[in-house]
């Protein structure tokens, strides 16, 4: 079984720098007023040039992505907390830091740069043809990884992270140390509490925890659980 880690509410606590960045971007551009929420609605729509386009109504001239781009690298954002003990022990035991997100590669370079993670592979949204719920990018992941797309469990903190697992047959789990979404589908694992052999965690799992063999055994979680909603 290989993670796969969603970026943005699932890796990193990006909720605020991320939509403050587009909501300065649009306004230097012209662009009628728009809130962080605005920004976040549209995060389906899958990369920053994608995103721009439609808050700004119209197709972006080229280059005009820059200026979210730069603000990006100004942004502070942060891992959540036990993300980089959750990483490092990956890469001790031999398991790849594989990344797929909906955002730009270009954007998770900088925002993954910035909070310190080096990730061993990062896919994004500009590198396939579909967004999220689309199968496309986790297909790809599993190509440059080199295993079956169905071997491949997906975390991350939106609806359509959780069915893009499921359009390839691999297991899903719902980062539920995120706040700022709910998923309406039902995740297959939801992450909220350690316990031993299990996968339900309100925080990152401690790997520590878990038995890295040739199966991994996952745990159904409580209905009544909170979880993160949209991207």
């Amino acid at each position: 079984m290989q993670l796969v880690w969603d970026m943005d509410g699932t890796l990193l606590d990006s909720g605020v720098a991320v939509p403050a960045a587009y909501v300065a971007t649009v306004r230097e551009l012209g662009g009628p007023p728009v809130t962080p929420a605005q920004v976040v609605e549209r995060y389906w729509l899958g990369t920053p040039e994608m995103i721009l386009a439609d808050l700004l109504g119209q197709d972006l001239a080229v280059g005009a992505a820059d200026d979210y781009y730069g603000r990006l690298a100004d942004a502070d954002v942060a891992l959540y907390p036990g993300v980089a003990a959750v990483l490092a022990e990956l890469r001790r035991r031999g398991h790849p830091v594989a990344v797929f997100t909906g955002s730009s590669s270009r954007a998770a370079t900088i925002l993954l740069t910035s909070a310190g993670v080096a990730a061993d592979l990062v896919v994004g949204g500009d590198q396939v043809g579909r967004p999220k719920p689309s199968g496309d990018g986790l297909v790809l992941t599993a190509s440059r990884l080199g295993v079956p797309p169905g071997s491949l469990a997906y975390i991350g903190d939106a609806p359509n992270d959780l069915r893009a697992a499921r359009a390839v047959g691999g297991l899903s789990a719902a980062a539920a140390w995120a706040t700022s979404t709910t998923p309406p589908s039902r995740p297959t694992s939801r992450w909220r509490r350690p316990a031993r052999r299990s996968a339900c965690w309100t925080r990152p799992p401690g790997l520590g925890l878990l038995d890295w063999g040739t199966r991994l055994r996952w745990a159904r979680c409580s209905r009544s659980a909170s979880a993160p909603a949209a991207r």
